[in-house]
């Protein structure tokens, strides 16, 4: 096998990241007496999504997308008044949520005699350590690396430098770098020299200017991608 090492993202590459954070923000909605519609799913997709791409690019910090993204989802839904309260519900209902994608158990269970699998997140350090924490997937995993901890994030390569340095300094040739983001899992993992398996969960066109390696469109694609195949019988 070529690979000795599985670099895997968390969300929406193992953790249903899309369910869990609709739960969270449906009951910090609750707490402020509002039934959650799909407008309000809607608007804090985009807010969230502008805010985590302006982080990869280094153009804010954790601390302050903390709070930001729902200074801006409140003011959008008519909601006044402090944000912080309303993060810091929306984060403790989120790291209660270890949702795993479809399969996500069951194809890491496979690949785990014949790979070390290491976890790297740009999540927010106490969400992340808390569903690790609970998570059925954890005894798989040699660590996992937290952006929030070690204050850089991808597609940064200090953020790889700091996981190469924990799995013992393998070659690059051995590690391969699976995720659902372009932007972050495989413009890090090309940048650093890793091989790349795209996990395309919605169909996206396949962008021309990142030589990815694989594609696939559900976790259970890595198995015959990833382990021997069973020997012919009778041969």
């Amino acid at each position: 096998m070529r690979y000795q090492w599985l670099l895997f993202d968390a969300d929406n590459t193992l953790f249903d990241f899309n369910q869990a954070k609709n739960i969270a923000l449906t009951t910090a909605l609750a707490r402020w007496n509002i039934s959650a519609v799909p407008h309000h799913f809607h608007s804090f997709e985009l807010i969230n999504n502008r805010m985590w791409q302006a982080f990869e690019r280094g153009e804010i910090t954790a601390a302050a997308l903390r709070v930001q993204r729902f200074v801006e989802f409140m003011q959008d839904i008519g909601l006044s008044g402090d944000a912080r309260p309303f993060s810091e519900l929306f984060l403790a209902t989120l790291g209660q949520q270890a949702i795993l994608l479809d399969g996500a158990e069951q194809v890491i269970a496979r690949l785990h005699p014949h790979y070390r699998l290491m976890l790297i997140t740009n999540g927010l350090q106490d969400v992340q350590r808390s569903r690790w924490a609970a998570c059925s997937l954890r005894p798989f995993f040699a660590d996992i690396v937290i952006s929030d901890e070690v204050g850089v994030a991808k597609p940064d390569p200090r953020i790889y430098d700091i996981v190469f340095a924990r799995m013992g300094m393998p070659e690059r040739s051995q590690v391969l770098m699976i995720g659902d983001s372009l932007s972050s899992d495989m413009q890090g993992g090309i940048g650093y020299g890793l091989d790349t398996c795209w996990l395309n969960l919605h169909d996206t066109p396949r962008p021309d200017h990142l030589p990815l390696c694989y594609e696939i469109r559900h976790l259970s694609e890595l198995l015959p991608l990833l382990l021997p195949a069973d020997p012919t019988p009778g041969a």
